[in-house]
């Protein structure tokens, strides 16, 4: 099967005022607060990066891997660190800075890693929000942008490791 691109969702203008909007609202609600950002690796790397450039809160900033193992017929999945937190958390608000949150397994999992670690408050910051594939009851507090379908590349996102340097987000098509 081989992918082509489809049309541009969401163009550079239109990520980089979404970043500055969000960070806005990042700086308002963290004010004089202990906070650690804390970025999901590999796909949020971009817009993490972009992000924390307008945050003036003075964060502390972590960096976190996970995996997610099960057969893709299954709902159920094993998830586990493949990069843990460096950082303690304990009476600090934490923001979990996410690519894309569709079904919503792998934030649950990062929630009650942060909840056992004792931190103060958490919030997840999003890209893209997939509300329309959600299984859990996780929610998006601050989003880039809502989608209800499609795959898409760039800014982070990849498939299979690729497209990940596009500046804009993209719709990828597949053709068999």
């Amino acid at each position: 099967m081989k992918e082509k691109f489809g049309k541009v969702l969401f163009s550079r203008g239109d990520i980089s005022r979404r970043v500055q909007e969000i960070a806005s609202d990042i700086n308002r609600f963290y004010a004089g607060e202990p906070l650690v950002v804390l970025c999901v690796l590999k796909g949020a790397f971009m817009f993490f990066a972009d992000l924390i450039k307008h945050v003036t809160v003075l964060p502390e900033i972590d960096f976190v891997r996970i995996a997610s193992y099960g057969n893709s017929v299954s709902a159920g999945k094993a998830i586990s660190f493949t990069k843990d937190i460096e950082l303690s958390l304990q009476d600090k608000h934490v923001l979990i800075v996410e690519d894309i949150v569709d079904t919503g397994h792998s934030m649950q999992f990062l929630f009650g890693q942060m909840q056992a670690r004792g931190a103060k408050s958490m919030r997840l910051c999003a890209l893209i929000d997939k509300q329309e594939r959600r299984e859990t009851d996780v929610k998006v507090d601050l989003s880039g942008f809502k989608l209800a379908d499609g795959f898409i590349v760039g800014y982070g996102l990849d498939y299979a490791e690729k497209y990940r340097e596009l500046p804009e987000i993209r719709l990828l098509e597949f053709i068999h």
